[in-house]
């Protein structure tokens, strides 16, 4: 039980002293790598589809299969590839609930008769007693709630993405990642997804709305989004407060 105690408190000034160099310098980029590497969370491992080796040009042919040209198709279908993501998300929604209940209902009741203790139960109970009126209840409840949400979502945005995999039925896997900083502010984009081949336009793009388990993200750390995020005190006691 120790041990992971002491690891923490070893740990605890490089940690500090990473965010005290970020806080004086600014966020850092992260460095360049192959796009699975890049994404911020994992991602499922296809096994690649096996890739039709070039052949050699055949006689009276100026082009062989497979060669980059302009009589050859130029989009991305194969594990490297690059092609261009077009994010174009204005998206709205508004929702607005009212209820209103209320509710009455009375009760009387009499007992004239008590195995004949009426009269003696008027000298027992405070200030006297009625058989005719043993009983009389009355209740009234009214409950009225209203509730609203709005929502709006523009985002226009294009980024590079890299095909990483090759799925059995041609489906291809693609990741990407882009950073871009402004003085102290970091904005990172992230996609990644499944798309068809067919889906991709002769200029080597596609849109969002045709990848399939996509994970597009989009913000950004410095000192901007420091100062708008909520402290981690106050988040702590805002989620786990009972009241």
């Amino acid at each position: 039980m120790r041990l992971p105690v002491l690891a923490l408190i070893a740990l605890a000034p490089l940690a500090a002293c990473s965010t005290v160099t970020e806080a004086v310098k600014g966020p850092e980029l992260a460095p360049v790598g192959y796009p699975s590497q890049l994404v911020g969370r994992e991602q499922p491992t296809f096994a690649s589809a096996t890739q039709p080796m070039p052949q050699a040009a055949s006689a009276n042919s100026l082009w062989r299969t497979g060669a980059r040209a302009f009589f050859i198709d130029q989009r991305a279908n194969r594990v490297g590839d690059i092609l261009t993501v077009q994010i174009d998300i204005n998206d709205s929604a508004q929702t607005s609930n009212a209820s209103n209940s209320s509710r009455t209902s009375g009760m009387s009741a009499g007992v004239d008769n008590f195995l004949g203790l009426e009269s003696s139960l008027g000298k027992i109970l405070p200030g006297g007693f009625d058989p005719a009126n043993a009983i009389n209840t009355n209740s009234s409840t009214n409950n009225q709630g209203t509730g609203a949400v709005t929502r709006s979502e523009k985002i226009s945005l294009t980024i590079a993405a890299v095909v990483t995999n090759v799925l059995p039925n041609g489906n291809m896997v693609i990741q990407g990642n882009q950073e871009v900083r402004t003085n102290a502010e970091l904005r990172q984009l992230t996609v990644a997804g499944i798309v068809r081949p067919e889906d991709i336009t002769s200029a080597n793009t596609i849109r969002h709305t045709q990848i399939a388990e996509a994970r597009i993200s989009y913000g950004g750390r410095g000192d901007i989004s420091r100062v708008q995020k909520t402290p981690a005190g106050q988040s702590l006691i805002e989620r786990f407060t009972p009241f």
